[in-house]
């Protein structure tokens, strides 16, 4: 068993947001915050982005690490953020005369406080930074939608639709399964993994972060912490780009053969479009290098994760929030990204310290 506590680990957004509010302003972080309009959590609070950092006015390298990309997500994001980064120290005893560390929370608040990987219009915005005019479809996705999200308004039957998602697997295999669902699709509102139709709230939020809290350092290391995918209790540091042409080869002197690559087929991972690593590397300086990963955390075997994140479709789409969030279904999304047994969170904050760190000596180490 872990020593960690489940205290480590908010029951809630609100607390969530309360202990990294706390934490930061503990360690002296200069804070900013982003109030979602129009919409208010289940407890009646505020939904915002928060952002705190640590440095130099005008660091010359910049370690940016995100939670709650994928609401749900957040709550593992977050609580390593508050944990290791503010409360251990770590984020203050990195920030020097030329280094800055900058923590972004609850990138998509709606999500994080409702249980959901998606945001209040249903959309994924780890799909949502494309060019909306001429989005890339996903024809695949197409095929196999309707299976994932039921038509009709009768109750939602597992038994029935583990079935039919068993047999579209045996059809299709699972890679390409996981790649009709997962690359992102902009052509059904209610589906998973939409990517939406024009720039959400967070992706307008992020894209000023970015402009006004990254864009004049010379190098970005950047760390998307997320939950769901690959074996469990692994955190699995999955390669998402840079400008420079030597962006994966630095990536790989900094996180060693741990580091994975969608596109090279070594990832838990499938290619994806649109992912938030595209607003960074666009909104940095044309000399600046970025150094990005999506900190990847496995919970449960692929399967279980699809049937929760068809259930929690359909419990949306048939239910209000305020009673969908309340909802006896919502155990499986919570269990597919928020497991609650101690030893997986203390794996989770062993690798995720052993990550931080080495994103911090890579900097360091780069001219």
């Amino acid at each position: 068993m872990s020593d960690e506590t489940p205290l480590d680990f908010p029951l809630d957004y609100s607390r969530a947001r309360a202990d990294f509010l706390g934490a930061a302003q503990e360690a002296g972080a200069r804070l900013r915050t982003f109030v979602l309009p129009g919409h208010r959590g289940p407890d009646g609070g505020e939904l915002g982005v928060d952002t705190a950092y640590l440095g130099p006015a005008d660091p010359v390298k910049l370690l940016v690490t995100v939670s709650g990309t994928h609401g749900i997500e957040g709550f593992c994001g977050s609580a390593c953020q508050t944990r290791i980064l503010l409360r251990e120290g770590v984020a203050k005893a990195a920030a020097g005369p030329t280094t800055g560390v900058l923590l972004v929370h609850g990138l998509n608040p709606y999500g994080f406080a409702y249980l959901r990987r998606v945001n209040e219009d249903n959309v994924d915005l780890n799909r949502n930074f494309v060019d909306h005019d001429a989005p890339p479809h996903n024809d695949a996705y197409d095929a196999v939608h309707d299976t994932l999200v039921p038509p009709g308004g009768g109750g939602f039957a597992p038994d029935e639709l583990v079935a039919e998602l068993t047999a579209l697997r045996d059809r299709l295999g699972p890679q390409r399964l996981q790649e009709a669902v997962t690359r992102g699709q902009y052509r059904h509102p209610d589906g998973l993994f939409y990517g939406g139709q024009a720039p959400t709230w967070s992706r307008r939020v992020f894209e000023t972060v970015v402009a006004e809290q990254m864009a004049g350092a010379a190098h970005v290391g950047y760390i998307d912490l997320h939950t769901g995918l690959g074996a469990r209790g692994v955190g699995e540091p999955i390669f998402r780009g840079g400008r420079d042409a030597d962006a994966h080869q630095r990536a790989r002197r900094w996180y060693g053969e741990a580091l994975t690559a969608s596109e090279q087929g070594t990832s838990s991972s499938t290619p994806i479009v649109g992912n938030t690593a595209t607003a960074v590397a666009a909104g940095l300086g044309a000399d600046s290098r970025l150094t990005a990963i999506t900190l990847e955390f496995g919970t449960q075997p692929g399967p279980q994760v699809l049937l929760a994140l068809c259930a929690d479709a359909w419990l949306h789409r048939h239910h209000a929030p305020a009673d969908a969030v309340r909802s006896d279904l919502k155990r499986l999304i919570r269990d597919a990204f928020r497991p609650d047994d101690a030893d997986w969170r203390g794996r989770v904050f062993r690798r995720a310290r052993e990550v931080f760190d080495q994103a911090l000596v890579g900097l360091a180490d780069e001219k």
